[in-house]
């Protein structure tokens, strides 16, 4: 009867520990911000990258055919913001084809913060059309 309950008191602090340390996804099977299935996720995850990638190379040549200081504040403002809620996502790009290890820790980042990599890359796009 001892051995059952250490046991149960054992599973429950695991479960806890586990919610807590926000690796409750793969038990719920969803992912992000808005609850997709791994494949959508990942899928989602690609198209934000591809979004965000292309904003920064629009960016890049805008500015190797432009004075940098002819472009307006918002632009500006809104590469600043894409670049650090897009940072997660570079980094684990960056890991994965390296061949490096992506970790645990960067794929809940990513979780966290696909939603708000495209939205910074939309508000830069936004801005780009107004040029």
């Amino acid at each position: 009867m001892e051995r059952r309950l250490v046991k149960f008191l054992s599973l429950m602090l695991m479960g806890l520990l586990l919610l807590l340390s926000g690796c409750s996804t793969p038990l719920s099977g969803r992912y992000g911000a808005k609850g997709l299935t791994k494949e959508a996720f990942t899928h989602y995850v690609e198209e934000v990258f591809r979004l965000q990638n292309s904003m920064t190379s629009e960016l890049m040549t805008l500015q190797e055919s432009d004075d940098v200081n002819n472009h307006d504040e918002a632009l500006l403002k809104a590469e600043q913001s894409m670049q650090e809620a897009c940072a997660p996502l570079n980094e684990y790009v960056s890991r994965e084809s390296d061949g490096s290890n992506t970790g645990i820790f960067l794929g809940q980042q990513i979780e966290k913060t696909a939603t708000d990599c495209e939205q910074a890359a939309q508000r830069v796009k936004q801005q780009l059309n107004k040029q």
